[in-house]
């Protein structure tokens, strides 16, 4: 059975075909999943109409609930997710991404977005947040679902990896962005997401850790 990817997804109209697309064009992709997170706009239906799979949550219960919800939905045993706000991807990165899991070479592999040459170089040593990851089904379905909320999946993901030695890394996706903060909400409000999301970033990695010293992972 092909890996099966898995959108998040948030009131994400104006992005998610431009995702969607290279997702069900690649041969390295058998389903596409888009699990609407509680949306009021328009996600939901563009989803369905550009041929994806479309689960919709009554209320917003955050990103880790709809990974989740994710898995549940498909029996593939490696598992993609991509955010709902890329732009740029393409059959090529999804091809990147899938095929050191499939292979057998890693358990999880992770996209680095392209944020130029120094914003990348320096994205190599940082903690590996990124959304965009392909992995093992039993990686995600391993962690404590208390550690997949907020910006702690993704920490929670890359400890469980490295406690138990499991092979994981990352891959630059030339060209890959995302829609910016400040396009979706506006300066000031997008300025105080970032400045929150940089601050709750911090502290999962901290709670991660320490969850880690205690030997929750």
């Amino acid at each position: 059975m092909k890996p099966a990817a898995i959108i998040p997804a948030y009131n994400e109209e104006t992005t998610i075909v431009q995702v969607i697309e290279p997702l069900l064009a690649s041969s390295y992709v058998g389903e596409v999943v888009v699990v609407s997170d509680g949306s009021t706009d328009a996600t939901a239906e563009r989803a369905r109409q550009a041929g994806a799979r479309v689960v919709e949550l009554d209320a917003r219960q955050g990103k880790g609930a709809a990974m989740l919800r994710g898995v549940g939905e498909t029996e593939a045993p490696i598992v993609c997710f991509f955010d709902a706000d890329l732009i740029g991807l393409t059959t090529d990165h999804v091809e990147q991404l899938v095929l050191p899991v499939s292979s057998g070479s890693r358990i999880m592999n992770v996209g680095l977005r392209d944020k130029g040459p120094i914003g990348t170089l320096i994205a190599k040593h940082l903690p590996l947040i990124g959304g965009e990851r392909v992995m093992l089904r039993q990686v995600i379905e391993g962690v404590d679902p208390k550690f997949l909320q907020g910006y702690m999946v993704e920490s929670a993901l890359n400890y469980y990896c490295r406690s138990r030695g499991y092979a994981y890394g990352a891959v630059i996706l030339r060209g890959l962005t995302m829609r910016r903060k400040y396009e979706k909400v506006g300066v000031l409000r997008g300025v105080i997401q970032y400045v929150k999301m940089f601050s709750e970033v911090g502290m999962a990695v901290i709670a991660v850790r320490v969850a880690r010293l205690k030997g929750v992972f």
